[in-house]
């Protein structure tokens, strides 16, 4: 059930906030397993690069339903892990799949991580996975996130390359658009692919206080359905609102599209495309 309380976030990220607060955060939650698969090829890289320790204390940014959390929990099992998202919905998961699966030394929270008024120097690490590129202010919530960190903590950031490295959204955006030409956001802008570029990621993260910024390319392929029904439904419960300013011969022509690049992809062991990401490691000085 989503949260009743309101939820105070910084005015740059009050879109972000109805997006994952509200539809977008509740398909996520209601889909949470298919979520995690999707990306799984980059789940253990991530816990990786952080090298939790045991007596870790662990903040993860854009926590989702929690998967990287509770993984990060049962790495620290003698601390504590810490996941925050916008999603009230999306928390209210976590919480209940942390209960079920018994990892006591996790919390979740529903905040805004660029305003949140953390302990400083209370974490050893900071990780996302694809959590930290929606941010209205990135330079302030780095910062923010900075603050929260011991000095020698780390940070560990799973991010998109662009689309051009992405199989997944050119394909599946390319079906849908049925020869419209779509607005791009400017570059920088909060979404997917806010932090392809490494040049202006790295110079974000230096100028919120950060040193020793890496970047390392990954390539995986994402799995989208078990089977062409089931990744058309999912690629639409993303998608669909490209659907809404269509007519019935366009919308019928780009539901067509969709269908023919999930079949291309659908390997008969699941429906798979190739993705691209950069991970990103930081400490604080």
């Amino acid at each position: 059930m989503r949260a009743a309380t309101a939820l105070h976030v910084h005015p740059t990220n009050a879109e972000q906030a109805r997006a994952w607060d509200g539809d977008e955060g509740a398909f996520w939650a209601a889909n949470a397993e298919a979520f995690d698969r999707a990306v799984a090829g980059y789940h253990d890289k991530v816990l990786g690069a952080a090298a939790i320790e045991r007596g870790d204390r662990v903040l993860d940014i854009g926590c989702g339903t929690g998967q990287i959390s509770r993984d990060a929990a049962r790495a620290a099992r003698d601390g504590e892990a810490l996941g925050v998202d916008l999603s009230g919905e999306m928390i209210a998961v976590a919480h209940r799949k942390a209960a079920e699966q018994g990892v006591a030394n996790v919390r979740f929270q529903r905040s805004d991580v660029q305003i949140h008024p953390f302990q400083a120097a209370s974490f050893d690490v900071a990780i996302s996975r694809t959590g930290t590129m929606f941010f209205g202010d990135p330079a302030a919530a780095f910062a923010n996130i900075g603050r929260a960190l011991r000095p020698g903590g780390r940070l560990v950031l799973l991010v998109w390359q662009g689309p051009e490295a992405n199989e997944w959204i050119r394909e599946l955006i390319g079906a849908l658009a049925v020869g419209r030409d779509l607005p791009v956001p400017p570059a920088g802008a909060p979404g997917p692919f806010a932090q392809a570029d490494p040049q202006s990621a790295a110079a974000v993260l230096a100028a919120a206080g950060f040193a020793h910024v890496e970047h390392e390319g990954l390539e995986e392929p994402m799995w989208f359905g078990s089977d062409i029904a089931e990744a058309h439904r999912f690629v639409l419960g993303q998608l669909g609102w490209m659907l809404g300013d269509l007519d019935d011969d366009r919308r019928d022509q780009a539901l067509e599209n969709l269908r023919r690049t999930i079949a291309a992809h659908n390997t008969g062991d699941g429906v798979w495309y190739q993705s691209a990401a950069w991970l990103i490691r930081a400490t604080r000085p």
